[in-house]
């Protein structure tokens, strides 16, 4: 978790307000339903633009979660993993507001917020997420993913390094301040 640094603290030390990261959301947000709009416009379902030897664009839908998870649901799942988005949205929007000057913790958090949302996007539009970008390798596939999953995924690691780092400083002060 973040240091306890108060907001107004963090705020004025980096000078990136609560707004800032809701604009790196927004346009998390917009880049992807524009890739999403361009390819469930230009291809057909299942139609795939080879691009490299292990890449292509293609248009599928996915119901589930990552690796289509629960996509043969019968329909429920749709609302499950709204209410999820919806839920780890406010979560994200809170700790945004009181940790705003923790640059790589915030980043971390618009991306994964932009990211969800994104995909929320679609569930409640479209009743699926669009995907489009396909990795592969002769007979293996990787699930096929969109500009919300990269900043989820990319938004995870920065997470995860985020608290790596906080747990080095932590253990440096507290060796510090055992010496003394």
């Amino acid at each position: 978790m973040p240091d306890q640094a108060s907001p107004r603290d963090e705020r004025a030390a980096t000078g990136k307000p609560f707004l800032f990261w809701l604009l790196v959301a927004l346009g998390i947000i917009v880049l992807d339903q524009l890739t999403k709009l361009y390819f469930d416009t230009q291809l057909a379902y299942g139609e795939r633009w080879p691009l490299l030897p292990v890449f292509d664009f293609t248009l599928l839908y996915n119901r589930g979660a990552a690796f289509s998870f629960l996509a043969s649901g019968e329909g429920w799942q749709r609302w499950l993993f709204t209410g999820i988005a919806l839920g780890a949205s406010v979560l994200i929007l809170h700790l945004l507001r009181r940790h705003p000057g923790q640059t790589l913790f915030c980043t971390s958090l618009s991306l994964i917020l932009g990211g969800a949302i994104g995909n929320l996007a679609d569930r409640l539009y479209h009743g699926h997420v669009v995907d489009f970008l396909l990795f592969y390798w002769n007979d293996w596939y990787f699930p096929a993913f969109n500009v919300a999953d990269i900043a989820i995924t990319c938004g995870a690691a920065l997470l995860i390094l985020d608290e790596l780092l906080r747990m080095r400083r932590d253990r440096k002060q507290a060796a510090g301040a055992s010496d003394q």
